[in-house]
């Protein structure tokens, strides 16, 4: 309930007054049944965006920080996340991180959307970086499409640090659906994770032209933020 309310009373017909988001491929997305729509990731706004956009419901991986925030504003994103449906993962790997996955299958599972972002984590200057593998093992486990989503401008609109969007017209282009089923049984082979993954970023670059780079986004941060200190 809380779901729809914000999407089609609250939230949702401000948003697209205020902001006017275009979006190319909705067909792509199957009117019933499970799929995974794995997007880049240049802002906070992408959560908002892609599902304000599409008819269906969908729950997005999200992490763990978002629902452990402290104070009114700590509580207030908590609230919102739990509320639209949003799946805490715990990046720190292990038995963490494999709990947040099987919670993913299970949305998949009831036939859902599932929403995930290859990256682990946002660009922090616009380029479209290495994809974590956990996609892929779900997408083999749970035999599901995976259609690739990009994201247009939302970095212009919601850069990282800033407080208040700008008033920047963002788009989402949605790609044909992707078929692993050829590799049906072979979710623990880590190789033929690699190959899916790789499949999948390579699909991202050509419908978003994005420039690449072949490592984690995590890493290519952490070497920036020393470079700036």
């Amino acid at each position: 309930m809380f779901y729809w309310l914000m999407k089609y009373i609250v939230v949702g017909p401000l948003m697209k007054a205020i902001y006017r988001p275009w979006i190319t491929g909705k067909e792509n997305v199957p009117a019933t049944g499970a799929a995974i729509l794995a997007s880049n990731h240049l802002s906070v706004m992408d959560s908002i965006f892609l599902p304000l956009l599409l008819e269906r419901p969908m729950s997005f991986l999200a992490k763990n920080e978002y629902f452990t925030g402290r104070g009114v504003k700590g509580w207030a994103t908590k609230w919102f996340m739990k509320g639209t449906g949003q799946i805490p993962i715990d990046r720190s790997g292990g038995q963490a991180s494999e709990a947040a996955l099987n919670t993913a299958l299970r949305v998949i599972g009831r036939g859902d959307l599932l929403g995930i972002y290859p990256e682990g984590t946002r660009s922090h200057d616009g380029t479209l970086y290495r994809g974590r593998t956990g996609l892929a093992r779900m997408a083999l486990e749970a035999k599901v499409p995976v259609i690739p989503v990009v994201m247009i401008d939302t970095e212009k609109m919601m850069p990282i640090g800033a407080k208040v969007p700008r008033t920047v017209r963002v788009g989402v282009v949605i790609g044909e659906p992707l078929d692993f089923s050829r590799y049906a049984g072979m979710e623990n082979d880590r190789y033929i994770l690699r190959s899916v993954t790789d499949e999948i970023m390579v699909a991202l670059q050509r419908l978003g032209q994005q420039r690449y780079r072949d490592e984690y986004a995590s890493v290519a941060k952490a070497r920036a933020a020393g470079g700036d200190r």
